[in-house]
């Protein structure tokens, strides 16, 4: 395959995506010519079979193969309703997938182009997640930084503060302490334990350490015993409600070190 003919291919691909709803999609009809497929029967054929691959995979297939009939014009200014479909970059992968390569060869660099693409995405897609758990540790290792500095006005020193912490992870997670998670996650006993929560835990505990902040300060709270009560209440009715929709947080699986995360993404940010 010449170079300019694959440029060219790239630049059909990428010009004929379009937003349909928020999600990029290729018209159905645009791809069939795309591909190289003159009679839409026989590229309905490929959709088709690209249809079934998608619900073997488990996916819902409206969710990638949307119906969106469009009008054409047929002659003197009559209009006919044509069968089309929004497709997913997903649904593209699939058709390519399922057509024949060996005698097309745009289907053959469509199958490299939704291969690398789908994946560039789902690179994009992960890098997000672990920007969203960075995130939501540093937001709770400033609500913790807050908690701390209110509580220090009334009564409750450094040392104080970490039973209390402790009290309210146990409250979390079913009655076992911080350092009982960290034996069952095999977490270095040296390292906080939400370094290596998922991200809905990590967020679970900001917020029971929030609800404790504002209430020492709306009930007038003092001393070790208030606050250590006020944060055991707070994170019992935060277990309350996780457990309420099916979530027990002492059995949601390890992450990987947030740290790690951190400084991958310094190492990125370094290269630019």
């Amino acid at each position: 395959m010449k170079k300019e003919y694959i440029k060219e291919l790239f630049e059909k691909f990428e010009s004929s995506c379009y937003n349909f709803e928020g999600v990029e999609c290729w018209s159905a009809r645009e791809l069939q010519i795309i591909l190289g497929y003159s009679k839409w029967d026989n590229f309905k054929n490929v959709i088709d079979k690209a249809r079934k691959s998608c619900e073997q995979a488990g996916e819902a297939i409206k969710n990638h193969f949307a119906d969106i009939g469009k009008m054409v014009e047929i002659g003197s200014g009559v209009e006919k309703e044509i069968q089309d479909f929004a497709l997913t970059r997903y649904a593209c992968y699939l058709i390519a997938q399922n057509g024949d390569a060996t005698t097309k060869i745009e289907i053959a660099f469509a199958q490299t182009y939704f291969a690398v693409q789908t994946r560039k995405q789902e690179i994009i897609e992960r890098r997000l997640l672990d920007l969203a758990r960075i995130t939501a540790r540093e937001k709770l290792s400033k609500s913790e930084k807050k908690l701390s500095g209110i509580i220090y006005e009334r009564g409750v020193d450094e040392k104080s503060f970490a039973l209390i912490r402790s009290k309210g992870d146990q409250a979390l997670f079913g009655g076992k302490s911080t350092n009982d998670m960290k034996r069952m996650l095999k977490i270095p006993q040296s390292r906080p334990l939400a370094d290596f929560l998922p991200t809905l835990t990590i967020k679970a505990k900001d917020f029971a350490t929030e609800l404790t902040s504002h209430n020492v300060i709306d009930k007038d709270l003092n001393g070790d015993s208030q606050i250590s009560k006020e944060h055991i209440e707070n994170n019992k009715a935060v277990r309350a409600m996780l457990k309420d929709r099916g979530v027990s947080p002492e059995r949601l699986p390890i992450a990987e070190d947030v740290k790690k995360y951190k400084d991958v993404l310094r190492a990125k940010k370094r290269k630019f």
